[in-house]
């Protein structure tokens, strides 16, 4: 049975045309507006930083990605959200884990360069995941905390080919240059990388 081809309506042709007319740079950013739901990380939800608190990049076309920093917040879940979507901070990071159930919102997409490590060269090549938690109160590393955020880093080194390991997994303090000590002295390094390997 031959079935007839569908007729474009007057329309949607002159609707078609002027859409091809548009500049391909005066076209929205993909990842924007409707997009904002798309997350890199299945488990994460979507909680957007500023666009003024992170560079957009195409990573890792533009830059590679070899490191995973580990940062301690010193601030609440909901307040470190909030400084983030704050234009006037000039921080954010790719993820934040929740203290208390490890639950994971991504703040700025990967391919995104986020503003924190305090290194430009670091920021470059890296994926930021910030803790909910305070470096002198261990209390706030749960074990909800540790496991989730394992599965996360597993999930990024597993994306970019990053070894699972101490020289590519590295805490805020190890960057060149910086003043910060997160995540601290109650970060348990062998239980994360393990959990990391294990994930």
């Amino acid at each position: 049975m031959d079935r007839a081809e569908p007729r474009l309506s007057r329309r949607r042709l002159l609707k078609g045309a002027a859409l091809a007319a548009v500049p391909y740079a005066l076209l929205p950013d993909p990842r924007a507006g409707a997009q904002t739901g798309f997350v890199d990380y299945p488990l994460a939800e979507w909680q957007p930083a500023s666009g003024s608190n992170y560079t957009v990049s195409e990573r890792p076309g533009d830059y590679a990605i070899d490191r995973v920093i580990i940062h301690v917040t010193q601030e609440t879940y909901a307040d470190t959200l909030a400084i983030f979507a704050d234009p006037q901070k000039k921080v954010s990071a790719h993820y934040l884990v929740r203290s208390a159930d490890g639950h994971v919102a991504q703040c700025v997409h990967e391919a995104d360069i986020a503003w924190h490590a305090g290194n430009w060269s670091y920021n470059t090549r890296s994926v930021g995941i910030e803790h909910e938690g305070w470096v002198d109160r261990p209390a706030y590393f749960t074990d909800a905390l540790y496991e989730e955020s394992a599965k996360l880093t597993a999930a990024i080194c597993t994306a970019y080919g990053i070894p699972r390991d101490r020289e590519h997994i590295i805490g805020h303090y190890e960057v060149p240059g910086t003043d910060h000590t997160d995540p601290g002295p109650h970060w348990d390094w062998v239980r994360y990388i393990r959990l990391v390997n294990f994930a």
